[in-house]
């Protein structure tokens, strides 16, 4: 089995790191640093309530645990990506094949996620600083509209989940994932290796990954929806009601 990434998926990957490293010194150059991660930190809370469920423990804590660790944190994944892009040049032979889809759509959701938060940075700071943080996130949602990348953003991270759980079915791969530890630390790509292996485990812990994924995708559908409503009155109950404010 070749072990190399596709020269589509490597480009991709590059393509959309590129526009990753854009975006952070357009946010740093704008005075917006501060506001994406106060968005950023915002998201985190809200996806911890709507999912307080799902991580206090069972079946589904490993996957909504790796969704809140890894798609809704507000961690700096800089190092990560600096990490992916060497996978798609250099030396992308280190990891198999068949994860070279999953890191190009893990980059395609970072930059789409980056590209959001951006925008709703700018209104953020157009509100005043005398509004509480939920009047504020609703006030740039609405204001950043992009209701369709929204929904895309939703698609991308259901199916990364999906790509993960067939991962997880063939053994082989993940006895490579494992035996690749050494390799990537040594080769300087042990965070791009933790988010996978956690990815890998944290799906294959799962019984029904489907029965997680289209809780996932109901719950944030009507997120989007809540969010979106015309009576901003009503979006703001609809977040305060998940954030156990309501």
């Amino acid at each position: 089995m070749s072990s190399a990434l596709s020269p589509g998926h490597a480009q991709a990957i590059r393509e959309h790191l590129k526009e990753i490293r854009r975006l952070r010194v357009l946010a740093a150059d704008d005075g917006l640093l501060d506001a994406v991660t106060a968005i950023k930190q915002f998201q985190t809370r809200r996806f911890a309530a709507t999912y307080a469920d799902c991580l206090r423990g069972g079946p589904m804590c490993p996957a909504a645990q790796f969704f809140l660790d890894e798609l809704y944190g507000p961690h700096d994944f800089s190092q990560r990506d600096a990490q992916f892009d060497r996978i798609a040049g250099s030396i992308e032979r280190l990891f198999p094949a068949h994860v070279g889809q999953l890191a190009e759509n893990l980059a395609r959701l970072h930059c789409l996620s980056e590209t959001l938060d951006l925008e709703m940075a700018r209104h953020w700071l157009s509100c005043s600083p005398a509004s509480a943080p939920d009047e504020r996130y609703v006030a740039s949602w609405q204001q950043t509209g992009a209701a369709r990348r929204r929904e895309e953003q939703l698609q991308l991270a259901t199916e990364l989940g999906q790509s993960l759980s067939q991962l997880t079915r063939m053994k082989p791969l993940r006895l490579a994932l494992r035996m690749m530890r050494a390799p990537a630390r040594a080769a300087g790509l042990a965070a791009l290796q933790r988010t996978l292996e956690a990815g890998f485990d944290a799906f294959a812990a799962l019984p029904d990954a489907q029965a997680f994924l289209s809780l996932v995708h109901e719950r944030e559908t009507q997120g989007i929806r809540s969010l979106f409503q015309s009576d901003r009155a009503a979006a703001l109950a609809w977040l305060r009601s998940q954030m156990g404010d309501g």
